[in-house]
């Protein structure tokens, strides 16, 4: 056996959550990351934590933790919650409980992002929400400082949608990037911590069968799907394709 091959089999896999329990929308999103993550197809373990009952995992047999997005709102009232969506959440407030001592490395894109700034104790509101579409990402200076920024232009696009966000940078975590309409747009908490209200692993086309699926589920008018589409076609977002891969790359470890 070479050293390469060794080597590869020797590393330990990235979790990759999702909640997401629509299949197809899962399927895309899983996709997504794993192609700007430049992750290989042996390199990563899959959970839906929508659909198990039990969720149970040893952490040491991970280098990193992915968690992705999903259509559920944190700030719905919590009578008003599926048993689903109240599921997901009494998830992630074990998982939480268990990394950020360790300061285990996650990387929480949307929900997660939501998820984790809930539990480290900011409010999530629909103050910060913003439509479907692309927007400018500014890298504050301590964003520059960090290794999954530093390099990257300070300005840059990035897709979101999203109808609640994180009101205030949770307590004790740093703020990396802002943008305009949503000022906590990625925090870091300890140093592997990280969290992102934009979707690094997105591109156009992902976005696209986003549309298409939550039309109906009060992100923009059902009405103007089209449009929305029609206003991604060309849509790039390499440096926030790169935040993924450097993740991956820091992490991905033996």
């Amino acid at each position: 056996m070479t050293r390469g091959v060794a080597n590869l089999r020797s590393m330990k896999k990235i979790l990759i959550l999702q909640m997401r329990p629509e299949c197809q929308a899962a399927d895309s999103e899983l996709e997504a990351i794993v192609e700007k993550g430049h992750i290989p197809t042996e390199g990563f373990t899959r959970l839906r934590v929508e659909q198990l009952d039990k969720v149970d995992f040893d952490l040491d047999d991970y280098s990193a933790i992915i968690a992705g997005g999903s259509p559920f709102d944190l700030s719905t009232p919590q009578n008003e919650k599926s048993e689903m969506q109240l599921k997901v959440e009494n998830f992630y407030q074990r998982l939480f409980k268990k990394i950020i001592p360790q300061d285990f490395p996650f990387l929480g894109a949307c929900s997660g992002n939501g998820l984790l700034g809930q539990f480290a104790g900011t409010p999530i509101s629909t103050q910060y929400g913003e439509p479907i579409g692309t927007v400018t990402i500014e890298v504050t200076k301590e964003g520059e400082a960090d290794q999954l920024l530093n390099g990257v232009p300070s300005s840059f696009q990035a897709l979101v949608g999203h109808k609640e966000a994180c009101d205030s940078t949770p307590p004790g975590a740093t703020l990396l990037a802002s943008s305009a309409a949503c000022p906590i747009q990625m925090f870091r908490m300890k140093n592997n911590i990280y969290a992102t209200q934009f979707h690094p692993e997105a591109d156009a086309r992902q976005f696209e069968i986003r549309i298409d699926i939550y039309k109906d589920y009060g992100y923009f008018p059902a009405d103007q799907a089209e449009v929305l589409k029609q206003q991604l076609v060309g849509v790039q977002t390499p440096a926030a394709n790169e935040i993924l891969r450097r993740f991956v790359v820091k992490y991905r470890r033996s």
